[in-house]
Parts: C-alpha cells; sequence; structure tokens
C-alpha cells in the first residue's frame, strides 16, 4: 500500500551561490523529489485582502521563502520524501512534526469598565509630539476586524497564511492586541497607544487560534518584503524550528523592530532558568512580560533571562469584532503596548534604527523589582512619554542583560 500519511515539515538550503547547481531553485529540487500534490506560494508576494488557497487542503500549501540569509521552503510530505530531500547534498536541515504554536492563553479575567494600559504607561502625554502616523505596524496574529469602529481609520489592509482562511479575525485576539496598539482617537470606544499608526493584518494563526511555525516563518517574510516597521508577535510555544530564529534574525538585519509576549507560564520551574517561550526567546526578539495596574509581575506571566521590558497584561480592555469591546488577560496583552510604543517612539524619531529603538524603550523604561535589569519585569514598565521625548542613543547593540 502506498504511504498517503504526511508530516509538516520546514526545509533550509544553502544559499544558491553556495550550490555547485546555481540554476536549480530550491522549490525544484524539492519537487524532483517528491510525488505529493503541493501548491507552493512565495510568501513575499500573498495578495492583501486575499483568502490563501481556498480550494486546497491544508496539507498541500507549501511555502518558498526568498531570503538569502534565510532559503526555507515548508511543505507536508511523505517519510519517503523526507528521507529522499535529505539526502539532497543543497538541503541543510529538515524538521518534522513542527510544533504548532498557539495563542497566549488567556487566564480567566474579570470584567473591567475602565481600561489603564495606555494611561498607564504613559502614552496620552507623548501624543502632542507623536501618534505613530506613517509607522506600519504588523499584527502577526488571528487577523484584524478592519470594519471595527475604532480600528477601520488606521486599518490599512491584510494577508492570510492560513489556508482556507482570509485575513478578517474570526477568533478576536488579533483585533484586541490591534486595538491595543492603534484603535483611534474618534470620540467612542477606546484609544491606542499608537492612536495614529498603520496596522497590517498578518494572519498567522487560524480562527480556532491556532497554527504552524510554517505560516509564521511565512508571515515574517512578507513583512520583510512589504517594508513593515515593527512586528507584533502576541503567540508563541515552548519549542520553535531554527528556521524561524534564521527569519527573525533576518527581518531584524533588515530593519524590522519585532515584539513579542514572554508567555503565560508562570515562574520557570525549580532548576531551570527561563519560562519565555519562542520566538520571545530569541536575542533579536523583545520579550514583554505582563503587570497589573498596581506594577506588580502578573501571576500567570513568564519570566527570566531574556525578558526585556513589562507592560499592562491583566484585565486589558480593547476592541473585539463586530464592533465591540472586551477584556483579555496575558502576556498577549502586554506585547502589543510595547509594539504601540515602539510606534509612538518611531514616530517620534523618524531616522532612528530599530536598534535606536529597541534601546530608546529599555532605557527609558520605569524601573520595576530590582535596581536595573531583572527576570520578571525586564528593565521596568515602558514608559512611551520618555521614549519619545528622550535623544536617540547612539548606534548599539540591543540592551539584554
Amino acid at each position: 500500500m502506498a504511504e498517503t500519511k504526511r508530516k509538516s515539515v520546514i526545509i533550509t538550503f544553502k544559499p544558491k551561490d553556495k550550490r555547485a547547481d546555481k540554476k536549480k531553485d530550491k522549490v525544484e529540487i524539492v519537487t524532483s523529489e517528491i510525488s505529493s500534490k503541493v501548491s507552493f506560494f512565495e510568501s513575499a508576494t500573498v495578495t492583501v485582502g486575499a483568502a490563501l488557497a481556498r480550494n486546497l487542503e491544508p496539507e498541500e500549501v507549501g511555502f518558498d521563502i526568498n531570503q538569502y540569509e534565510a532559503p526555507i521552503v515548508t511543505a507536508s510530505l511523505t517519510d519517503l520524501e523526507i528521507k529522499a530531500i535529505k539526502g539532497n547534498p543543497y538541503a541543510l536541515d529538515i524538521i518534522p512534526r513542527v510544533e504548532s504554536l498557539i495563542v497566549e492563553g488567556q487566564p480567566t479575567v474579570l470584567a473591567e469598565t475602565i481600561p489603564i494600559g495606555v494611561s498607564q504607561i504613559k502614552a496620552p502625554p507623548a501624543w502632542d509630539s507623536s501618534r505613530g502616523k506613517g509607522i506600519r505596524v504588523a499584527v502577526l496574529d488571528t487577523g484584524i476586524d478592519g470594519t471595527h469602529p475604532d480600528l477601520i481609520a488606521n486599518y490599512k489592509g491584510g494577508v492570510s497564511f492560513v489556508p482556507g482562511e482570509g485575513p478578517a479575525d474570526g477568533n478576536s485576539h488579533g483585533s484586541h492586541c490591534a486595538g491595543t496598539i492603534a484603535a483611534a482617537i474618534n470620540g467612542l470606544g477606546v484609544v491606542g497607544v499608537a492612536p495614529a499608526a498603520s496596522l497590517y493584518a498578518v494572519k498567522v494563526l487560524s480562527n480556532s487560534g491556532s497554527g504552524n511555525w510554517s505560516w509564521l516563518i511565512a508571515g515574517i517574510n512578507w513583512c520583510i518584503a512589504n517594508k513593515m516597521r515593527v512586528l507584533s508577535m502576541s503567540l508563541g510555544g515552548d519549542s520553535a524550528p531554527s528556521a524561524l530564529e534564521a527569519m527573525c534574525n533576518t527581518a531584524f538585519s533588515n530593519g524590522l523592530l519585532l515584539v513579542a509576549a514572554a508567555g503565560n507560564s508562570g515562574p520557570p520551574p525549580a532548576g531551570t532558568p527561563s519560562s519565555v517561550g519562542f520566538p520571545g526567546r530569541y536575542k533579536n526578539v523583545i520579550a514583554v512580560s505582563a503587570i497589573d495596574s498596581s506594577n506588580v509581575i502578573a501571576s500567570f506571566s513568564s519570566r527570566g533571562p531574556e525578558v526585556e521590558i513589562s507592560a499592562p497584561g491583566v484585565n486589558v480592555l480593547s476592541t473585539i469584532p463586530g464592533g465591540g469591546y472586551g477584556t483579555k488577560s496575558g502576556t498577549s496583552m502586554a506585547c502589543p503596548h510595547v509594539s504601540g510604543a515602539a510606534a509612538v517612539a518611531w514616530g517620534a524619531h523618524r531616522f532612528a534604527t530599530n536598534v535606536q529603538i529597541w534601546n530608546l524603550l529599555g532605557s527609558t523604561a520605569f524601573n520595576l523589582g530590582a535596581p536595573g535589569w531583572d527576570p520578571l519585569y525586564g528593565y521596568g514598565r515602558v514608559d512611551v512619554d520618555l521614549a519619545a521625548s528622550a535623544l536617540v542613543p547612539a548606534p548599539a547593540v540591543p540592551l539584554r542583560p
């Protein structure tokens, strides 16, 4: 009987100029070794507003990642096909059984009628100098309800890397994060940290709130090609393929600023230094822990040496699909506060680099916990007003403990 069971894999390759056969593309290499039906999409050119491959099953969709530093192909293949590709001299690594990524789990929340996160991080005083206008913020999540009255003014479109689903949000998680970043000042609802920033939905999680690392990798590649400035990633997992780190590093080297939720795993187990998830654990990604309205670390918040900064993440009020509003808790809610802060700071310092914005956010943070850096709060609670008004630091390596 022919083998039919397929596994999601991420295949990394040698750069083309380091292959003996420079004419053969990486997708050609893969297709020459397989018999499974796979339609490959170049992720950087996925059309804004379109639902990806409605007529295909998820296992029939693959992505072609065209970055010199990170040439990658993703696909769902059989064991025999994986074995054949492993034998190809140009394939560096192939990772089967890709771990799924998920929306950071939401602890139980209590209704709160007055959101305080935006004022807690001192965003309103910064609006005289910048509201983030012109700064492109990509929300890599479950999509965005671009018709929401509080989001429509700043929503510039979206793409989906979830087969069969468009960029609209059928979950609420992505829209909630988007509202914290850039809900408009329009006399109704709520106001985001950067109320004039440009919002882009980059759907890498399905309406159920789950997804594949390959979708996130493809989404980051699209962000590079389409000149996003800030990537807000309220998602994560306990482990991730090396290809994801390569894509994060590539995005960072191309001038993008990457912000991610630290995770909702609480304190690390005894003998373990960190409970921070991926991609927040990577060196070139800002990991954000969650605090409550009293500036105390949330019990659910992950912590560890990778945490750079903290932000409100308990009972956060923001936008949800259908024109409504709701509260959610989690480092998923803390992350967009920092993404919005980055947009405001970048709007105030138009010619700053991503490294300089990162250093501004860390060096101007309001210290919490132990003096200086600590594994709970990082450098402290993000302070939008100080970050927008401070002098731009000289180029340097990103702040790290």
